[in-house]
C-alpha cells in the first residue's frame, strides 16, 4: 500500500474492495468527503408528512400500525447470538454504513458522519455477535452499534444523541455483510493470483507443455500470466492432464465470478439501500434485499473449488516419477515418504472448500407474519466467502511446497513446515 492509500476518503461514490480491507485491518484511516447528498435527505425527511415506514409506523408485520417506536426498535432488535466478531470486520462495517450514509437516502441526521469516522479512525469496536441476519438487513449488528452510540452498551468509541427518527435509517443497511464479502474478495483475489505463480512453478516442475497456453489457443488473462513466466522450453509429452491443459479456462472462469463478486459488492457499498429512500418524499422499496449479491458469492465460491481441485491434481503429477523424473513422492531415498502427506492435507482443505461451496441461494425464508416472504442470505454467502481463504491457501501452499522441492531436489524426510509456505503466498516470490 502506498502512503497516498493510507487516508480513504468516503463520498459514497467511490469506495473499493481493496479500500474496505485497508481501513478494516488498520492500514488505513478515513476522511469525510461532502455531505451534501446527506443533508439534502435529511432536510427533505424533516419535511415529510403522512405515514413513513418505521418513522410514523411500526416495522415489519406492524407495517400499517400508526405510532413511532423509535429508539425502542434498536433495544429490541440487538439480540445478536454467538461469538462477538472481530475488530477488522467491525471496523470494516462502520465504514461501509458511513459511505452509504454519504449517498444520501437515509434521512438520517449529517451530524453522526463525523462521529462515525471518529469511531472508525479510532479503531472502536461495537459488541456485535455472529448471527443475526439473513441477507436482508444487518438489523442486530447495526442495532448494537446505534445503542453503542447512544451510551446504552458500553464500547470504546463515542457517543451521539440519536434522535427517534434516526433508528430505522441507521439499521436499514446490510454493511456487515458487505464488509465480509469486500474482506474476502480482495484476499480472494491476491489468491488466485498468486495461484497463477505457483501453477507456473509446477508447470517448470514436469516440464509441461505450453501449447495450451499459446495465444490462438487461450487469449486470457491467465493463459498471458503464465506465458510470461515460463520459459520456451521442448515438453516431455504429447499432451498433459487437465490440471495443466485446463487449468486457463478454469482459472479465468475463477477470475471471472470474482469481477462479478467484485461489482456487485462495490455496487452495494456506494449506494443508499434504506427502506424507505428519502429523496423528495419517502419511497418505500427493496433494495435492502441482498439476494443478487448472494448469487455472486455463490458462484464465486463453486468456481473456487474448481480450480483448487485442479491444484491438487497437479500435487499428484509432483507425486509421480513419470512427471518429474524423481522418487515418487520427491523422497530423498527409495520407499521413504517424502512429500506423501501433503495430499492428505490438500484434500482435506479441498473437501472443506467443496462444503463452503454449497449454495445459500437455493433457501429462503418467510417470517414476521408472512409480510417478509423471501431471504437471500447474502450474510452466509458473505460469511462462506471469508471461511474459504484459509483452506484455498492451504491448498495451494501444498502445491508450491512440492513445486520447489520438484525444482530443487530431493530432501531428507523432516517435518514440512505448510503455515511457512502459507505465509510466502502473501507476496510474490
Amino acid at each position: 500500500m502506498s502512503t497516498t492509500d493510507r487516508v480513504v476518503p468516503l463520498d459514497g461514490t467511490s469506495l473499493t474492495c481493496a479500500q474496505v480491507s485497508a481501513i478494516g485491518s488498520g492500514r488505513a484511516t478515513v476522511t469525510l468527503g461532502s455531505t451534501a447528498a446527506a443533508d439534502r435527505s435529511w432536510r427533505a425527511a424533516t419535511a415529510l408528512a403522512g405515514p413513513v415506514y418505521g418513522r410514523t409506523t411500526g416495522v415489519g408485520a406492524n407495517k400499517d400500525v400508526a405510532g413511532q417506536q423509535g429508539l425502542d426498535l434498536l433495544r429490541s432488535h440487538a439480540a445478536g447470538a454467538g461469538p462477538l466478531i472481530g475488530p477488522e470486520r467491525a471496523t470494516a462495517m462502520l465504514a461501509v454504513r458511513l459511505n452509504q450514509l454519504l449517498r444520501g437516502g437515509s434521512g438520517l441526521d449529517p451530524a453522526l458522519l463525523p462521529v462515525l469516522a471518529d469511531a472508525i479512525n479510532g479503531r472502536a469496536v461495537p459488541p456485535i455477535r455472529e448471527y443475526g441476519a439473513i441477507g436482508t438487513g444487518d438489523l442486530t449488528a447495526l442495532s448494537t452499534t446505534a445503542l453503542c452510540l447512544l451510551g446504552e452498551i458500553s464500547w470504546n468509541g463515542p457517543t451521539f444523541p440519536l434522535e427517534p427518527t434516526d433508528a430505522l435509517p441507521f439499521i436499514s443497511s446490510s454493511a456487515l455483510t458487505l464488509a465480509d464479502a469486500a474482506l474476502a474478495l480482495h484476499d480472494l483475489r491476491r489468491l488466485l493470483e498468486s495461484s497463477i505463480r505457483i501453477t507456473g512453478r509446477t508447470w517448470q516442475a514436469v516440464q509441461a507443455s505450453t501449447e495450451p497456453l499459446a495465444e490462438p489457443v487461450q487469449n486470457t488473462h491467465v493463459a498471458a500470466e503464465l506465458r510470461a513466466i515460463l520459459p520456451t522450453t521442448t515438453p516431455r509429452r504429447i499432451q498433459d492432464p487437465y490440471g495443466y491443459r485446463a487449468f486457463p479456462q478454469v482459472h479465468e472462469a475463477a477470475f471471472t465470478a470474482l469481477q462479478n463478486a467484485e461489482i456487485s459488492v462495490t455496487t452495494a457499498i456506494n449506494s443508499a439501500l434504506e427502506n424507505p429512500l428519502i429523496a423528495t418524499e419517502a419511497l418505500h422499496n427493496g433494495n435492502f434485499h441482498t439476494g443478487p449479491i448472494a448469487l455472486t458469492l455463490d458462484t464465486l465460491r463453486a468456481a473456487l473449488t474448481q480450480t483448487a481441485s485442479l491444484s491438487t491434481a497437479r500435487l499428484a503429477t509432483l507425486m509421480e516419477p513419470a512427471y518429474t523424473g524423481r522418487l515418487p513422492f520427491l523422497a530423498a531415498t527409495e520407499g521413504a515418504s517424502g512429500l506423501l502427506i501433503l495430499e492428505y492435507v490438500a484434500q482435506d482443505a479441498l473437501a472443506a472448500l467443496r462444503q463452503l461451496a454449497t449454495p445459500v441461494t437455493t433457501g429462503s425464508a418467510v417470517i414476521s407474519r408472512g409480510v417478509e416472504d423471501h431471504a437471500g442470505f447474502a450474510t452466509q454467502a458473505a460469511r462462506a466467502c471469508l471461511a474459504t481463504r484459509e483452506p484455498y491457501e492451504i491448498v495451494l501452499a501444498c502445491e508450491l511446497i512440492a513445486a520447489d522441492r520438484a525444482l530443487s531436489g530431493p530432501e531428507p524426510d523432516r517435518p514440512i513446515d505448510i503455515e511457512a509456505a502459507r505465509r510466502r503466498l502473501h507476496s510474490p516470490d
